[in-house]
């Protein structure tokens, strides 16, 4: 009876010592995780932080995460900078293919998100229901925030193509307030230092103290984001992973619940 409850011991052990190596095995490694550097347009800095954690958790991999125009960013990756994953526009994502800065078939489209003009809190909304009225609507305000085309952000070449359409560049030239960033554009007008500007809708949910018209759809147009992988990244498989997520559809949620629309 002595030796049965040995050998029962000695197997009990042997069996909980089997099963905590699986267990050991199949959870995440911090000694090999993945170090995934990501580039992002500047509208998802807010929105993108609890989410990458999300992923971290999840996949054992670590993120660290840049945001910039996506003209900048289309810039760094282009001079070769250290980045897995590029978030920029679809045009750009195309010229960044055709570069052979990104890996072939890593295209994956994220949100679009269309634009509209905004307006401190409580203020006159502007009658902006044509082309016409959108017009008008300019030319009286005294001072427009606006993207820096310098930075190549998709509100400054959206504003550009919108004012030549109008036919008012150079009169609104005259009383640009230039901005290096989409949500710096609502912050403008929220501290009063525009009275009007043209952004995308999705940094209404981001700066306080600011309200939006929308803008007729004859002139409407969508800022499409899309995330490719780096050509030369070492990090293919962690990098797919997190392109893959940005897909999920919890992303698919937050991105809604902030003005986007999940692709």
């Amino acid at each position: 009876m002595f030796r049965h409850s040995v050998g029962s011991t000695f197997s009990a052990i042997i069996s909980a010592a089997f099963y905590s190596s699986l267990l050991i095995a199949a959870t995440p490694s911090p000694a090999h995780a993945a170090e995934i550097n990501l580039l992002g347009p500047a509208s998802f800095r807010i929105l993108f932080p609890k989410l990458l954690t999300e992923f971290e958790k999840s996949s054992g991999n670590n993120v660290t995460a840049g945001y910039a125009p996506l003209g900048v960013i289309t810039e760094r990756v282009i001079k070769g900078e250290p980045v897995d994953v590029a978030i920029v526009s679809g045009k750009q994502n195309e010229e960044l293919q055709k570069q052979g800065k990104l890996l072939a078939g890593s295209r994956v489209e994220i949100a679009q998100v269309g634009f509209t003009v905004f307006i401190k809190k409580g203020a006159a909304k502007p009658d902006l229901s044509s082309a016409d009225a959108l017009k008008r609507a300019l030319l009286a305000a005294e001072s427009i925030a606006v993207g820096d085309p310098a930075r190549g952000g998709g509100a400054s070449l959206y504003t550009i193509g919108l004012m030549k359409r109008l036919g008012i560049s150079e009169e609104v030239k005259a009383k640009s307030r230039l901005e290096p960033s989409g949500t710096e554009i609502a912050e403008a007008v929220a501290k009063g230092e525009a009275e009007l500007g043209i952004g995308v809708a999705s940094d209404l949910s981001l700066v306080a103290g600011i309200e939006s018209v929308a803008l007729p759809a004859e002139v409407q147009n969508y800022s499409l984001y899309v995330a490719g992988i780096i050509a030369d990244t070492k990090q293919v498989d962690a990098a797919k992973e997190l392109t893959a997520f940005l897909t999920s559809p919890a992303v698919n949620q937050a991105l809604t619940d902030n003005g986007f629309e999940p692709r």
